[in-house]
């Protein structure tokens, strides 16, 4: 196994020392140490770092600032804010898309707990077996507002799926939304899809796209080629544009696909945006539906009734 490389920043030599200490008696583990947000950054751009550990008061900002940074180039590495500062004192203002794990320093055996601690959440990352967009954490936070119950069941989804696939000869259309683990398809025209493991679903590569994603032949591609599922689906063309929020998070997809290698036209992408707008547009309303709902104002307002 290869040894694990830590970025531990805080600016209290006697307590970076300490935990640095802790960190490399693991046999496992090697620490680089960084003092500000300035050094941690330049760390971050020089070294492959497996995890950041950081106190939250620094010189120069925060550790949060470090996590942030972190997510810019390497979302999917894990960062532990590891601190004497509560957490009712911790400013997320500024960073509320910034998810990192809590670890205070001042609990009993508090660093044998860090070291235990940084090898869970490095080989829970290393299990996924897909790519990560780059703001996976708020992502999945904006994905709650619309993946709700009773989304799946709305009509308007199944009559938008079944247009797109008369209109666009395809095997398949779908509508589908993305979670941590698997993608779970609102409406599924030309098959009985429920839900799709997130590493076996192409929809996973098309949240990394700005606009959509295209594999005219999957076995051609050497993100699909080892794919089995997809054969056993009998997907050998695809094309998806993602489901984007109006803040800007993708939630999911709206997919074509083909049992056989195809190419699709500038006219069919250009028209596949149309039915993937209307989609989220759709998520929208319901999404806003839902919100008044449960806003108990609106409730008593309406005598408990919504129009």
């Amino acid at each position: 196994m290869r040894e694990l490389t830590v970025l531990y920043v805080d600016a209290d030599d006697s307590e970076r020392t300490a935990t640095r200490d802790a960190l490399v008696a693991d046999d496992a583990i090697s620490v680089v140490d960084a003092t500000s947000v300035a050094t941690a950054s330049d760390a971050i751009d020089r070294e492959r770092v497996d995890c950041v550990v950081t106190e939250y008061d620094l010189p120069d900002g925060t550790g949060l600032d470090v996590a942030a940074r972190l997510r810019e180039t390497a979302p999917d590495t894990p960062c532990i804010l590891f601190t004497n500062a509560s957490p009712n004192l911790i400013d997320t203002g500024h960073h509320e898309d910034v998810v990192v794990e809590y670890l205070p320093r001042d609990m009993p055996d508090t660093r044998e707990s860090l070291v235990r601690l940084v090898g869970n959440v490095v080989t829970e990352r290393s299990q996924v077996g897909y790519p990560l967009p780059t703001k996976e954490d708020e992502r999945l936070a904006a994905l709650e507002q619309y993946d709700r119950p009773g989304t799946a069941a709305a009509d308007a989804f199944d009559r938008l799926t079944t247009l797109a696939r008369s209109y666009f000869g395809v095997d398949v259309a779908f509508a589908g939304l993305v979670d941590a683990h698997e993608e779970r398809f609102l409406a599924c025209a030309g098959a009985d899809w429920e839900t799709l493991t997130r590493e076996d679903s192409a929809c996973t590569h098309t949240l990394l796209e700005d606009d959509m994603l295209v594999v005219d032949d999957t076995h051609t591609d050497e993100r699909f080629e080892d794919n089995d599922r997809l054969d056993e689906l009998d997907i050998r063309a695809y094309a998806g544009v993602p489901l984007e929020t109006p803040r800007g998070a993708t939630v999911g997809a709206f997919c074509l696909t083909y049992d056989e290698p195809r190419a699709f036209s500038d006219e069919d992408l250009t028209d596949l945006r149309l039915f993937a707008a209307e989609a989220m547009d759709q998520l929208e309303l319901r999404r806003r539906l839902n919100e008044r709902s449960d806003d108990p104002e609106t409730e008593a307002t309406d005598g408990g009734t919504t129009r």
